[in-house]
């Protein structure tokens, strides 16, 4: 019985995983045994991350709008749990978007949740 070499499905396979390790150091990017090892862990930290990002960006724009509710006089909870009585519907990226690109309407809107908390 004659040796089977890797013919075409092989070489495909074999290529997809290199041409995912370009520009990784090393052997990481010409070994396919060491290519595949580093494809698996990118690829897994790869899908972790972009679930983490969700979280960075979250907590960025609630870093945003406290910093600026402070300086309308607010906490970010008061600033919250305004928005909500004054049935504001803004999500967080668009309201931390506008403190830090707009503060004359973020004031406005500020004032808007003060006239809310105090009535």
């Amino acid at each position: 019985m004659p040796r089977a070499k890797g013919g075409y499905k092989t070489r495909r396979r074999r290529k997809k995983v290199l041409e995912r390790a370009k520009g990784f150091f090393g052997a990481r990017s010409r070994l396919f045994t060491v290519a595949t090892e580093a494809v698996d862990h990118a690829l897994l930290h790869a899908y972790k991350d972009r679930k983490i990002k969700k979280r960075n960006f979250r907590a960025l724009w609630i870093v945003r709008i406290n910093a600026a509710a402070r300086t309308a006089g607010l906490t970010y909870g008061q600033m919250i749990n305004g928005l909500k009585k004054a049935n504001i519907g803004l999500n967080r990226k668009s309201i931390a978007d506008m403190a830090y690109n707009d503060p004359k309407s973020f004031s406005a809107l500020a004032d808007k949740v003060k006239e809310t908390l105090a009535a």
